[in-house]
């Protein structure tokens, strides 16, 4: 790969940039939560309980399929034309999202399944938009600072987490669920605008040959894992031939994989990063990370519209004690890392503690309070804001700088394909706890064949109040099933971080003195004027 020279131009203020990546990070992680305080609405309108999982499922899995594609294509072709393409097929889908179901789309008889289909098309933008973020970074910044950044980036992270069911919420309440996905449009517009106006990157002028079977059969083995932890023990039998069948062809897809994986010129995902030590644990602990998090974060709506009565709204400004932990925590644990150099011990604590905290969930039901939950969370929260941005930092400082976007790619592949698994599995559970207790019967009574109906928290609020405590004991007990799972999954966390070496930051020795006279925004500055441009 060779880098052709273009003439000096005028750079922007790094400030800007950042400012427009933080608002496309924004949008990414905004609408893997926006739609959880809506769902009880949707359910009730398409009365679809049986597949709600699949309106975030959908999501995180375009997202996880598409970011290692999106990761390599930005080392080829250069990440400012590859970032903005994500961009627009991010908007493209948000617009179809809210448009599903209506009368512009044929009317609402298929609205559930339009809408899980452009929920994939709007998680390959997203997929883009998640990777390209922390691989610009990578570009701009010096290791040594990165961690300021990244540690901003998980600020907005965790703002984005409760914002979306905040803006979901808030939306649902006061105009329509669709809004959730219209409101994309304007903010995503901006940051469109303001990139491609001021970002310049290194132009990368190369033979390149995209690892299209690589792609397509890693897609292929994910989509059918995801398919038989989502239909195991539910739609079908786990001896069934359905999803045996799945299971075979998960493991040739797989097996396939590897094998093209060590032949292609160009792999999507290349697997001579996983001799690193560093990466392969790190690449682990984000695919927990993801498992628990996002997999057992779309029940906690739920459980504050159904079982707590809350509105929409007041569910998202319930999840605020997570955000005030997880935000507080990873601007400190960023200016921690860019002040001393040294990483190894946050995952380790924040597995113990998101671990605490999950258990703390565990104890979920009829009579939890809202003030009990709120401590549950912040403990949660706190866990996750030690390892959100670590995660990422210790992946891209495990490999060279050619390899920046390839890496920054899987670690988030791992982590969202943690979350497509996670939500497949807690849904499946979920469904199969609720459906064995004594409110199944109750839900299958209604709304059709689903039971949807009476997923609405209006609808709950008409039934009789024998009935009403059978169905809101059902659904905090399978709830609260869901972070048994989780817990047991993020035990795993701290015992993987144990291994992990610490190596020196790049920059944090060859580089200190030099850098100890500029800014970090100077730093971020004196890397784009060193920079080509296109």
């Amino acid at each position: 790969m060779t880098t052709t020279e273009q003439p000096a131009a005028v750079r922007p203020n790094v400030r800007v940039v950042l400012g427009g990546l933080m608002i496309a990070m924004m949008l990414a992680m905004l609408d893997n939560m926006i739609i959880s305080t809506a769902l009880p609405r949707i359910i009730g309108e398409f009365k679809a309980l049986n597949h709600f999982t699949w309106v975030v499922t959908a999501y995180v899995l375009g997202t996880t399929v598409s970011t290692p594609i999106w990761g390599k294509l930005g080392d080829l072709y250069g990440r400012k034309a590859v970032f903005l393409t994500s961009i627009v097929i991010f908007l493209v889908g948000s617009a179809l999202c809210g448009m599903s179901g209506s009368s512009l789309l044929g009317g609402p008889a298929e609205g559930m399944a339009e809408l899980i289909a452009f929920r994939a098309v709007q998680g390959l933008g997203a997929g883009g938009l998640m990777v390209g973020v922390m691989a610009i970074i990578g570009d701009l910044v010096p290791p040594r600072e990165r961690g300021r950044y990244q540690g901003m980036i998980a600020g907005i992270m965790a703002i984005a987490m409760v914002a979306g069911p905040l803006v979901g919420g808030f939306i649902t309440d006061h105009l329509s669920w669709r809004w959730a996905f219209y409101v994309n449009l304007p903010l995503g517009g901006l940051a469109l605008l303001v990139l491609a106006t001021t970002m310049h990157l290194p132009k990368y002028r190369t033979e390149h040959r995209i690892d299209w079977l690589g792609a397509g059969l890693l897609s292929v083995g994910i989509t059918a894992m995801v398919l038989i932890t989502t239909w195991g023990g539910n739609e079908y039998a786990w001896a069934s031939w359905q999803i045996l069948g799945l299971a075979g062809l998960a493991l040739l897809s797989l097996v396939a994989f590897a094998f093209v994986e060590r032949r292609a010129v160009e792999p999507i995902l290349p697997l001579n990063l996983f001799a690193n030590r560093n990466f392969t644990l790190i690449s682990l602990i984000g695919f927990l990370l993801g498992f628990a998090m996002f997999g057992a974060m779309n029940f906690l709506p739920l459980f504050q519209q159904t079982v707590q009565g809350a509105s929409a709204t007041n569910s998202g400004l319930l999840l605020l004690p997570l955000m005030f932990g997880m935000l507080v925590v990873s601007i400190v644990v960023g200016r921690t890392i860019t002040k001393t150099g040294r990483y190894r011990i946050f995952p380790i604590v924040g597995g113990v503690v998101m671990a605490a905290g999950m258990a703390l969930l565990t104890l979920l039901d009829v009579h939890t309070s809202k003030t009990q939950l709120a401590l549950y969370m912040v403990v949660l929260g706190v866990g996750m804001g030690f390892l959100m941005q670590t995660t990422m930092l210790i992946a891209q400082n495990s490999v060279e700088q050619k390899d920046l976007g390839a890496a920054s790619g899987a670690a988030t592949f791992f982590r969202s394909i943690g979350g497509s698994f996670g939500i497949s599995l807690f849904g499946a559970i979920f469904s199969h706890r609720l459906a064995a207790s004594a409110a199944g019967p109750v839900l299958a009574g209604a709304g059709g064949d689903s039971g949807g109906g009476r997923m609405d928290p209006a609808e709950l609020a008409k039934l009789s109040v024998r009935i009403r405590d059978v169905v809101l004991g059902g659904l905090a007990d399978s709830i609260s099933g869901v972070f048994v799972w989780a817990m047991l999954f993020t035990v795993a966390v701290p015992v993987l971080a144990w291994f992990i070496k610490e190596i020196p930051l790049r920059g944090s020795a060859d580089r200190a003195e030099a850098e100890a006279a500029e800014t970090p925004e100077e730093q971020a500055e004196t890397a784009l004027a060193n920079a080509p441009v296109h």
